[in-house]
């Protein structure tokens, strides 16, 4: 029987199984759930804010009172009234909080939370990560710094421009009336409230329940962002190792035998398809030892996986 060749890897091969175990690593972690978790937290918490926002200032703004100025408006122009459409809020908290001034003398003090419905760029880029990667763009090309904006450079600025224009901001060049997603979220949600156009000037008092019920919904969008940020980390940790065990490995039956310790379905078939510093803490027994996550799971059900979607992707070679 003649000795099947082993296939040397090259950086190009390196790049397509590296990302095969990106995948895994990324599908297979707590923090992906966690991520989903979020966003669906904070959807079904905004759907409430928009009923329990509607409840709040028409009760300290009336509708009658909105209408009586805008007929005043439609009348006398600006002397009429103000009236202005918008989706920013402050409710603040009608129980006070009682400290010292610096004299030393008690002074209370109104705590209070702004209310966004629109959303800017980190918050929609980590909303709709997953959409953003399956378009070939990299979502994580701002927490990728970790706020360390002294490195970024042409790839990082590359990667902005593109997020933006999907998105919606910046400039945009687009005349077939394409919709995006900042205007999207911008015009979900507005209430008419008497006043003028800058949102600190609408503070709404609310009972302390109230106030901390939209403190939590501050918080969930919050979560959606903190959550795309662990999802980064947890998987940057562990590609920054395989990458370096990769650069150790000449031929892909030792980055089979990785991905075999891992669960990781990996064949040479995904080689063919995208397509030519040795440190022993990197053979890939150690390698596997280092990559595995505590709270994954078993070997045997990280095989059994494995082998469902290897015979999922011969499959469809077939």
């Amino acid at each position: 029987m003649e000795k099947q060749k082993r296939q040397t890897l090259n950086a190009e091969k390196r790049k397509v199984i590296a990302d095969v175990f990106q995948n895994h690593f990324e599908d297979n972690s707590k923090y992906k759930k966690q991520h989903s978790e979020a966003i669906e937290t904070y959807n079904q918490m905004r759907e409430q804010a928009k009923v329990k926002m509607n409840t709040l200032v028409r009760f300290h703004q009336p509708q009658e009172d909105v209408d009586t100025i805008r007929s005043m408006v439609n009348k006398y122009g600006e002397s009429g009234g103000r009236l202005y459409d918008d989706n920013c809020f402050h409710v603040q908290n009608e129980k006070p909080r009682i400290e010292e001034d610096y004299d030393g003398n008690p002074k209370e003090y109104f705590d209070d939370v702004h209310i966004k419905f629109d959303a800017n760029k980190e918050f929609l880029t980590s909303y709709y990560r997953d959409e953003l990667k399956s378009k070939g763009l990299d979502a994580d090309y701002d927490v990728r710094l970790n706020d360390d904006y002294g490195k970024r450079n042409p790839t990082y600025y590359n990667a902005e421009s593109n997020i933006d224009k999907y998105l919606g901001f910046g400039s945009r060049n687009d005349a077939t009336g394409k919709s995006f997603y900042k205007d999207k979220w911008k015009e979900d949600f507005k209430l008419w409230v008497i006043g003028t156009s800058y949102c600190h000037s609408r503070m709404f008092k609310a009972n302390e329940d109230t106030y901390n019920w939209f403190k939590n919904f501050d918080v969930a969008k919050e979560n959606v962002v903190l959550a795309h940020k662990n999802i980064f980390d947890h998987v940057d940790k562990k590609m920054q190792k395989l990458k370096l065990g990769l650069k150790s490995y000449r031929y892909f039956d030792q980055a089979k035998e990785l991905a075999d310790k891992l669960g990781v379905a990996l064949n040479e078939s995904v080689l063919n398809e995208s397509s030519s510093m040795a440190l022993s803490i990197y053979s890939p027994t150690n390698l596997a030892d280092l990559l595995t996550d505590e709270v994954e799971q078993t070997r045997d059900e990280k095989i059994a996986i494995a082998k469902q979607l290897l015979q999922a992707q011969q499959n469809s070679l077939n």
